[in-house]
């Protein structure tokens, strides 16, 4: 279907993350988009999965986890800004994606080895507790829901084209397997998320496909309930906000998605956002609902107001594709941080508009 309310994102009208006041006229001005306030360096490859943990005990020091393409996960400390420990995982394959399970010490990992790993890593243990098989090699990250009582549904593609398969975790039992009908086309499943509605007691789930379309499928009859086709090229990334039943995509070309779902569970595309630059690798909804921000293969990550999805501000400061951006939780931190991953084997990490 043709793409409606196109707006132009040019990344020379540039809004800031701060704003000043001029000495002379008392008017507000825009100042330059700032520098990262830190940055990591020595992963050794190209950071693909970034992934904040800082909801633990207060006096913990906060942490960040990074995947790289070497298949080494940093565990980093954000007081000193250094790896406390470094995971040796997937044969050295590249790590795809990496979520803590309840606390710091419990993480699950997925590499290009076609496996997921899960780790026990309290008291500086480096265990690696139980491997989950995969029948998929490609780079579709899995999507984690938690259940409650330390039990979790993982989502990730199977092993035939378009399939998506459901287990429970830490039991690995399969629960559900997700096959479009043969005339769909779809292609394969490119991104994943699995969602909670808040009016309802059963998950959904979210794909984004091969064919540039959107599905939202209903787990328990195994069926899709919507279907939205708003790229012309594969959907590389996206990510959903159950209380204004919103999301983003980007794919490999110019442009982002942005739609919704109705009362009767349509997506809906709401506002199309031209780029300059072709590839939208990542993007992360902020934990308060305030901003969006998107990882692009042209260097930059560009951040916009998730109310308005009005452009906000383009930060420059990595020389080579950015693969992967996230949020801090905040409850550890005084102040909230934004992170960023790139191919240029560093980790940027920004405080963005903090006020409340």
């Amino acid at each position: 279907m043709p793409c409606s309310g196109v707006g132009r994102f040019e990344v020379g009208l540039q809004r800031s993350v701060h704003r000043g006041r001029d000495k002379n006229s008392g008017n507000h001005m825009a100042l330059p988009p700032p520098d990262p306030k830190f940055v990591l360096r020595g992963t050794g490859a190209s950071v693909n999965t970034l992934h904040f943990c800082c909801k633990d005990q207060v006096d913990c020091n906060p942490i960040l986890y990074s995947g790289s393409a070497n298949g080494r996960i940093h565990v980093w400390n954000l007081n000193t800004c250094r790896a406390d420990t470094i995971l040796e995982s997937h044969d050295g394959k590249s790590i795809l994606w990496t979520q803590t399970l309840q606390s710091r010490d419990s993480l699950i990992s997925q590499g290009r080895d076609s496996t997921i790993c899960i780790w026990d890593l309290a008291q500086g243990r480096k265990t690696v507790l139980d491997c989950i098989p995969l029948d998929n090699y490609g780079f579709c990250q899995c999507s984690l829901l938690d259940k409650g009582v330390s039990s979790y549904l993982l989502a990730f593609p199977g092993k035939d084209l378009s399939e998506v398969k459901i287990i429970e975790i830490p039991n690995k039992t399969p629960v559900w397997t997700l096959k479009p009908p043969a005339d769909a086309k779809l292609g394969m499943p490119m991104c994943l998320k699995l969602w909670q509605p808040l009016s309802c007691s059963r998950p959904l789930i979210l794909i984004g496909y091969e064919d540039g379309s959107v599905t939202l499928w209903d787990l328990s009859e195994k069926k899709i309930l919507s279907r939205l086709t708003c790229h012309k090229e594969p959907i590389m990334c996206l990510d959903f906000d159950p209380e204004k039943v919103k999301g983003i995509s980007g794919s490999s070309e110019n442009n982002l998605g942005f739609w919704k779902l109705d009362k009767q569970q349509n997506l809906k595309l709401q506002k199309m956002v031209e780029l300059v630059n072709a590839g939208i690798a990542h993007a992360c909804i902020r934990q308060d609902k305030k901003i969006v921000a998107t990882a692009g293969w042209d260097h930059r990550v560009r951040v916009f107001s998730w109310k308005t999805l009005k452009p906000l501000a383009v930060l420059l400061y990595h020389t080579a594709s950015i693969h992967c951006v996230t949020f801090s939780d905040h409850a550890a931190l005084s102040e909230r941080f934004m992170a960023a991953g790139s191919k240029d084997q560093r980790i940027s990490l920004w405080c963005l508009y903090n006020e409340p």
